[in-house]
């Protein structure tokens, strides 16, 4: 038999976890599952904790986690934390199965010094943040928002359907997408359905030739920026992204254009998008990530009326949860076969 460790939250259930992998695997395993309180209680970071540095996004007391997985061979987890000292407590451990497209809560170097394989769920919500983002735009650009907070206000603004202020169709507006990955490719694809004229910025892809195709453009980022009516974020965070979106990556933008964040926070410059707004250089903002979470209360961005900000839940959908499962089950399947893992991350 071998043994199986699922430590779960409410949001990637355990039930679940063992549902698709009780599909995938015969008889002989023996499972096992916890469930951390995430998202009823926050995350934490490696560099608060003494003996976590490095973690981050994670969840669970240490002691507590590696009592759990014990002499388990395979763990499954999205949000557990594995430090080098814990790892250094789980000579039966061989594989890690992480529901998400980082493992950011595993000290990689001390899994690859002690021959543990850890895999991970690329893509597991990219379906979801793509279209997600298209309902912000949505949002932004047909007013929908503004006609919302209004008539909550007892008001009727007619003047949202004057010419000179009502909003746009996508068909008649260029949108710039920033990062062409897993999310920024499915992004693209939707947003060529509403006949978008679509710019891509991402020094490191070439478009594929459906997307040649349709029309769409690579473009530079000064390109994108000063050519779009509509700029939505989609790279991971970097030395090379952490705020691309500063005061002069602002400045370059349209007048009145919409600006969108459901990617990462760090990739902003909050003061810079704050100014932005202030002196109404933006026609409309929506985030749903930021460099702080919760945001702090006296943030300025929260007194702006032009702006739509909701808690990181661009991700959340049922569907990200079956998918992320089933990706590690399959994982898990191959590893047992003896079988390349299809997403190592080391």
């Amino acid at each position: 038999m071998t043994d199986i460790a699922i430590i779960g939250d409410s949001f990637m259930l355990s039930s679940t976890f063992e549902e698709k992998i009780r599909e995938q695997c015969s008889s002989e395993i023996n499972i096992r599952s916890m469930q951390l309180p995430w998202p009823d209680e926050p995350m934490e970071h490696g560099y608060a904790v003494e003996g976590m540095s490095g973690l981050k996004e994670y969840q669970g007391d240490p002691d507590t986690i590696v009592s759990f997985i014990g002499d388990a061979q395979i763990l499954v987890t999205q949000l557990a934390p594995l430090s080098r000292a814990m790892l250094a407590q789980l000579p039966n451990l061989k594989f890690i199965a992480v529901s998400r497209g980082g493992p950011v809560n595993i000290d990689m170097q001390a899994a690859a010094e002690l021959s543990i394989k850890v895999v991970n769920t690329p893509g597991r919500n990219a379906s979801a943040v793509a279209e997600f983002t298209i309902g912000a735009i949505l949002s932004e650009t047909r007013l929908i928002r503004k006609g919302h907070e209004a008539v909550r206000q007892g008001e009727w603004p007619g003047d949202l359907y004057r010419a000179d202020t009502t909003g746009r169709e996508l068909n008649e507006q260029t949108v710039g997408v920033i990062g062409y990955g897993n999310i920024g490719r499915k992004l693209v694809k939707l947003l060529r359905a509403f006949g978008t004229r679509v710019l891509v910025c991402d020094p490191y892809i070439q478009l594929d030739v459906e997307d040649l195709n349709a029309g769409v453009e690579l473009v530079s980022l000064d390109k994108l920026l000063t050519d779009s009516d509509i700029v939505t974020l989609h790279p991971r965070v970097t030395s090379e992204t952490e705020q691309m979106m500063d005061a002069a990556a602002f400045a370059k933008m349209k007048k009145g254009a919409y600006f969108i964040n459901t990617a990462r926070g760090p990739l902003v410059d909050y003061n810079a998008l704050n100014d932005a707004l202030d002196n109404e250089h933006l026609g409309g903002v929506m985030l749903d990530t930021y460099a702080i979470e919760p945001v702090p209360a006296d943030w300025p961005l929260l007194k702006q009326p032009n702006i739509t900000l909701t808690p990181h839940i661009a991700g959340a959908s049922v569907r990200t949860v079956t998918y992320a499962a089933e990706q590690a089950a399959v994982e898990i399947k191959r590893y047992l076969q003896g079988l390349p893992s299809l997403n190592p991350c080391n």
